[in-house]
């Protein structure tokens, strides 16, 4: 399920503005969070400088020279890009914004930009890409797997995902190896999981405690 290299990747952020002002602030105000970010001042620059496979999103303005925005996005829709793409407009209206969030679009910001709104974009398009190529299920996809669980099912993830053995987890828990067994079985056929590794994984992936 999991890929250690997505795993551990620094995200990427893309900013395509023909503002040199604006990829200036931006590139300042995402590398502050910790992001790598990598500016292009036009559709085309991008398109020839960028590394698909790299995760993280786009954020991308609406009217550029040449290319614009959403001619962007249909040409990326049809090269298979599938990172998030964040739309920044000082143009746009309500029919442009919906329009992009019908092809596929992560979110539209209006400029002025707000700095605390572009960030939880970004943080939240990078945490649906991450989720996207991990073949991660939604949150509440997981949340709703996890009530399923009984509680001695969930005792039981909690120890197998700390890396504790059936013997160790049965001591704990004074039961049997065998019963420990049977459990982990149930429990990782409901999170549709290989074992206690793509468990933490998958927890881990959206913060989340049994």
């Amino acid at each position: 399920m999991t890929n250690p290299k997505t795993l551990t990747q620094t995200p990427l952020v893309r900013v395509v503005d023909d503002d040199p002002g604006v990829r200036d602030a931006l590139a300042f105000l995402l590398g502050n969070e910790g992001w790598c970010v990598a500016t292009y001042p036009d559709a085309e620059s991008f398109l020839v400088g960028d590394a698909p496979s790299d995760p993280g999103c786009l954020v991308l303005d609406v009217k550029m020279p040449g290319m614009t925005g959403p001619e962007l996005q249909a040409e990326l829709v049809r090269r298979g890009f599938i990172a998030p793409i964040v739309f920044l407009s000082a143009h746009g209206d309500i029919d442009m914004a919906v329009k992009a969030m019908r092809v596929g679009a992560f979110d539209f910001i209006p400029k002025p930009i707000d700095p605390p709104r572009l960030i939880k974009a970004v943080a939240d398009a990078v945490a649906e890409d991450r989720r996207r190529r991990l073949g991660l299920p939604t949150e509440a996809a997981l949340k709703a797997r996890l009530s399923q669980l009984t509680e001695r099912e969930r005792q039981i993830l909690r120890y197998a995902v700390r890396g504790l053995s059936n013997r160790e987890i049965a001591e704990a828990l004074n039961v049997s190896p065998k019963t420990v067994e049977a459990h982990k079985t149930a429990v990782f056929r409901r999170l549709d999981v290989q074992g206690a590794a793509e468990a933490k994984a998958l927890l881990d992936a959206f913060g989340t405690e049994v």
